[in-house]
């Protein structure tokens, strides 16, 4: 298996499998809305492309920010935290996020794109296990973050991938508090909760991996077992 890392930078280039990584916090909340019992879970680009989807479907719940806070109009943010407490019964949910979604409308080369996160880094190895070549998109190395929330996710499934067996996940989510993306929970504000960090922290959460279908130029996430 031939292993790669790129950013939101070069993702577009990169062909194989492209697991897209965003731990604080596009891809643990999303791991937390499939679980929360979404009928339906789409990625977006955009602010305006969520609220098309809604208008197309009043039911559909928008769930995501732009530079950390509530984007305008949505429902929810991005904190796994606060959307753990909210029973989404079925309804389609679209998430946009200035990282973890960006990277995954990015991925335009890739024949297989996955999304990850600590919560669901396990199932996430044992679903890319046979895959040629993966590549690690480390989204949250952007705007002078040094995206070492992500990396470490990263480095984390490539070490269940080339051992095969149990690995101490302790010395990687360690660098989840320490990464520049944590520095900016420490405010305990009401969209960046600093409950968000510990919880991202915790390894398999949920036994799923998360692959993107792309249908008719659409991201919708499908759970894989």
């Amino acid at each position: 298996m031939e292993i790669g890392y790129c950013t939101l930078d070069d993702v577009s280039a990169c062909s194989g499998t492209v697991v897209v990584i965003d731990v604080l916090r596009a891809f643990t909340t999303a791991a937390v809305g499939v679980a929360s019992g979404a009928g339906s879970w789409e990625l977006v680009g955009t602010v305006e492309e969520a609220h098309r989807r809604r208008d197309a479907d009043p039911e559909t719940v928008l769930v995501g920010e732009v530079d950390g806070h509530t984007a305008p109009g949505f429902d929810h943010g991005n904190s796994p935290t606060q959307l753990a407490a909210v029973d989404l019964d079925g309804r389609p949910v679209v998430q946009r996020s200035t990282a973890g979604t960006q990277g995954v409308v990015r991925a335009t080369s890739a024949a297989r794109v996955l999304v990850t996160s600590f919560a669901i880094a396990g199932a996430t190895a044992r679903a890319v296990a046979g895959d040629d070549q993966v590549w690690f998109c480390v989204t949250g190395a952007h705007s002078e973050r040094d995206g070492e929330e992500d990396r470490s996710c990263g480095e984390y499934v490539e070490a269940l991938l080339r051992t095969g067996a149990d690995v101490d996940p302790g010395p990687y989510v360690d660098r989840v508090a320490t990464s520049t993306a944590a520095g900016f929970f420490q405010q305990d504000e009401a969209d960046l909760p600093a409950a968000d960090v510990p919880f991202s922290q915790v390894v398999d959460r949920y036994d799923v991996a998360l692959e993107v279908e792309r249908v008719d130029g659409r991201f919708l996430l499908r759970e894989r077992r």
